[in-house]
């Protein structure tokens, strides 16, 4: 007979998951759409964009497309992984697709569990690495994150000490001006 524990986290399992969202990825910022992702980057050569990141976040997957990673570090938006990709030719990622360029393509979520600041201990670690100000706290406990606010850069990730920000990939915004 199973224990109670086991029926309950039964529902905190997803009852399926589709393939669209078991391949969506975080893409770097200033991208037009995940199909130039796919039609454009598997053919670049130089793979500038990782050379390009003075963070080192830019990784290659094994389709040859560019992925974001941010154990070590985040996004400081300085638009050279942009320029390298367009001094290749390259379309996937420009200075021209605004609507992509302050925000990457994730949602960061905070876990109450994990979280020592919402167990009553001080910790400022997540709020002093994000440079929007997107961590708020209740006092000097429970941070949450602002979703008006949290650009996506992934700071926070790696500077928490219990591992307690997680990320997930959602669908490249889409350009305001409906151009493909």
């Amino acid at each position: 007979m199973a224990s109670r524990r086991d029926f309950l986290t039964v529902f905190r399992k997803p009852l399926h998951m589709n393939s669209e969202e078991s391949a969506l990825v975080v893409r770097p910022p200033y991208c037009h759409s995940e199909s130039l992702f796919q039609s454009e980057c598997p053919v670049c050569e130089s793979k500038a964009c990782v050379a390009s990141c003075d963070e080192k976040i830019i990784l290659i997957r094994a389709d040859g497309t560019p992925m974001l990673n941010f154990t070590k570090s985040g996004c400081t938006f300085c638009e050279e992984c942009a320029k390298a990709c367009q001094m290749n030719e390259m379309d996937a990622l420009s200075l021209d697709y605004g609507h992509t360029k302050e925000k990457v393509n994730a949602i960061f979520r905070i876990s109450t569990e994990a979280c020592v600041a919402h167990h009553g201990v001080i910790c400022f670690s997540c709020k002093e690495p994000c440079i929007d100000n997107a961590i708020l706290f209740n006092g000097m406990f429970n941070p949450v994150i602002d979703m008006d606010k949290c650009t996506g850069c992934g700071f926070c990730l790696g500077r928490c000490p219990t591992k307690a920000i997680n990320y997930f990939a959602t669908q490249i915004a889409l350009n305001p001006n409906n151009e493909e």
